[in-house]
């Protein structure tokens, strides 16, 4: 097994790529993948969430916007030091759960940007960074509900999203616990909430990560809780294309660079405890597991 294969079976959050690997920076086909079609176009397209919040969203201006994005333009910078170009052009391409890892593998997008968990079925299409992030499935359900964990949802009905992690979870958890949950799938997050809210599901699966930050933003933390146990383990990673060893060279670098010097905890702070664009806070400290992976790649201990 390469290093690749057993660092993401016995570490799985700390990721391996190029330099990690003890590869050389100065790869023979350092421009036959992806990084000769950045060179020629001078440009880089970053595949970004609408409602990933704080990952990787439209903030108040409708301009993409989130920590995943913030540590993408870090690696577009190193790419372009790679290239020898002062600067790369970035172009902000929407992508959705649904159809993320396809932009990837097709090319319509160089690296993607948002709330991405590594999975080994997702790795035989994509490479994924390093973890950049580490939460797991919860369930939100409405303020006075008598739900308090999955099991009290035997027979009931829970929103998920179509195409996440958090939808197999589910759909995994009713067939071991044998809940006869009806599954309602949706196409994003708010339209998940919406559902919730509006009585027509019992509660709403999605990452705790995700469920704060988006009641956070709609100003909805007043009418809907988080409870029960955490169903699923998901650790985030930026995705961009299998087999293309100067690219991921370029991810490794970047984040190690960012981790080295600190800068990924101020990034973090900006977006996780410190206000949103929009004013409103998430306060959620980094976490043990999040910080250990990090100090894996080169984050000092505090």
């Amino acid at each position: 097994m390469n290093c690749i294969g057993r660092i993401a079976v016995v570490l799985a959050l700390a990721g391996c790529a190029g330099a990690a690997c003890g590869a050389p920076r100065d790869w023979p086909d350092a421009l036959s993948g992806r990084l000769a079609h950045i060179k020629e176009t001078r440009l880089v397209r970053l595949g970004y969430r609408e409602n990933a919040i704080p990952f990787s969203y439209l903030g108040p201006d409708g301009k993409p916007v989130g920590y995943s994005l913030d540590l993408c333009q870090a690696i577009v910078a190193t790419i372009a030091e790679e290239l020898g170009e002062p600067a790369l052009g970035i172009d902000y391409v929407h992508v959705t759960a649904q159809d993320r890892i396809e932009r990837v593998v097709s090319g319509a997008v160089d690296l993607e940007c948002g709330s991405t968990t590594n999975t080994a079925e997702r790795r035989r299409l994509v490479a994924f960074s390093p973890v950049i992030f580490v939460t797991g499935t919860r369930i939100a359900v409405v303020k006075g509900s008598r739900v308090r964990s999955v099991g009290d949802l035997r027979s009931r009905s829970i929103a998920v999203v179509l195409g996440t992690t958090n939808e197999a979870a589910m759909r995994a958890i009713d067939r071991l616990r044998n809940l006869s949950l009806t599954l309602v799938a949706t196409d994003d997050y708010r339209s998940a909430l919406a559902l919730l809210t509006e009585g027509k599901v019992e509660a709403l699966a999605a990452d705790e990560v995700l469920l704060r930050g988006l009641l956070a933003e709609t100003g909805k933390g007043r009418d809907v809780r988080i409870v029960g146990e955490m169903l699923s383990f998901e650790p985030y990673g930026i995705v961009y294309p299998r087999d293309d060893a100067a690219l991921a060279d370029a991810v490794e670098r970047a984040l190690r660079g960012l981790a080295e010097s600190r800068e990924i905890a101020w990034i973090y702070e900006r977006w996780f405890v410190r206000p949103l664009p929009s004013g409103q806070r998430l306060d959620l400290p980094m976490g043990p597991q999040l910080r250990r992976s990090l100090e894996l790649i080169g984050l000092p201990p505090d």
